[in-house]
Order: structure tokens, then C-alpha cells, then sequence
């Protein structure tokens, strides 16, 4: 069966394709359905596309060898041109994680939540051309993140209130003893009774 180069389906079938005949009923009338003729065009659609997968199966090596033939093809500038354009990707993500693990460090003291000062700087901005990171760049932008956005600040934690000691009082001096708190009332009143004649 001879194939067209363009399409890749077999002249029989085109011919077949350009000489079905039009509905030639009215649309205002429809044409009953045909269980035989609908199985019969089933089959042909299934049958076609079985080809299609079988040629499909037939065509992935040959378009997989034509990959490896490219590239072997390639130049070794454009290999190393490719592999340099991937390092110089790994140094940017490295690079911006560095700075932005130093915001959040320096952001620590001042911010409620670090990572909203690494997420609303720009953060190429600290960098130069050699990679170093401008700490006193960074300062300065949390301070004015800061003056923009107050209430990403942490709280005040106030002056510090002292923490109640059970270690203190009576019970520290080991005066206390572990008798029922009825038993220490009654020694109480005996103590204050005699002291008062």
C-alpha cells in the first residue's frame, strides 16, 4: 500500500475519505440509526488507530536514535556551554539561599516571624558581582521593612515580672511542716493565746 508523505495514511483510505458520499438528507430530517453501519465504522476508527499506535511503537526508537545523533553532533562549545549555563544556575539557588538564610538571621532580633523579611526583600539586591553578601545593605532594608510594615515586629515583652517561688516564704525556711493546714490553725491560736497572758 503506497503511504502520502504528509499524513502517512494509505491511498486506500484516502481515496476512501474523499469519495464517502455527503449526507444527502435534509437537516431538518434525521436518518435512523443504523446498527450495522455504526459497528462498521467502529471497527474502521479502531482499526486506524491500532495502525497509528503500531506505527507510533515503530517510530520512538528511530526518533530516539535521532536525539543521540544530535547531540552527538553537537559542538563541544555548545556541551560546555550547556553545563555552564547549569552551574551558573546551582551558584544563583545556592546564592540566594545564603542571603536569605543572613535576612532571616538578622531579621531574628527584631521580627515576629524572620521569614517575612526574607520573602518581601528583594533579595539580588545584597550581592555583588564577587557573591559577597552586603550585611549593612540588608540592616538598613529590615530597618525600613520595619518602619513599613510595624506589625511584623515582635512584641514587647514588657519589664519582667518575677515568677512566683514556692521555694519562698514559709515553706522555704523549713518551718513547715506537713500536718493538715486544721492542725497548724489550732497551733497558730495556742502560739498567739500565750503570748498574750
Amino acid at each position: 500500500m503506497p503511504e502520502t508523505e504528509e499524513t502517512g495514511a494509505s491511498a486506500e483510505e484516502l481515496q476512501e475519505t474523499e469519495t464517502a458520499p455527503e449526507a444527502d438528507v435534509p437537516e431538518s430530517e434525521e436518518e435512523p440509526f443504523d446498527r450495522k453501519r455504526a459497528e462498521a465504522a467502529l471497527r474502521k476508527k479502531n482499526s486506524e488507530a491500532e495502525n497509528l499506535r503500531r506505527r507510533l511503537k515503530e517510530l520512538e526508537p528511530l526518533a530516539k536514535k535521532a536525539r543521540e545523533l544530535e547531540d552527538a553532533q553537537k559542538s563541544e562549545t555548545e556541551r560546555l556551554n550547556d553545563q555552564l549555563a547549569a552551574a551558573q544556575e546551582r551558584a544563583a539557588k545556592a546564592t540566594r539561599a545564603a542571603v536569605a538564610a543572613k535576612v532571616e538571621a538578622l531579621a531574628a532580633k527584631d521580627f515576629a516571624d524572620p521569614e517575612d523579611a526574607a520573602g518581601a526583600l528583594d533579595l539580588t539586591e545584597f550581592v555583588d558581582e564577587d557573591g559577597a553578601i552586603d550585611t549593612d545593605g540588608i540592616r538598613s532594608a529590615l530597618a525600613e521593612l520595619l518602619k513599613r510594615k510595624p506589625h511584623w515586629a515582635k512584641p514587647d515583652e514588657g519589664p519582667r515580672s518575677p515568677r512566683p517561688d514556692r521555694a519562698q516564704g514559709s515553706s522555704g525556711n523549713g518551718q513547715r511542716t506537713t500536718s493538715d493546714p486544721a492542725d497548724e490553725f489550732a497551733e497558730f491560736m495556742k502560739r498567739s493565746l500565750q503570748r498574750g497572758r
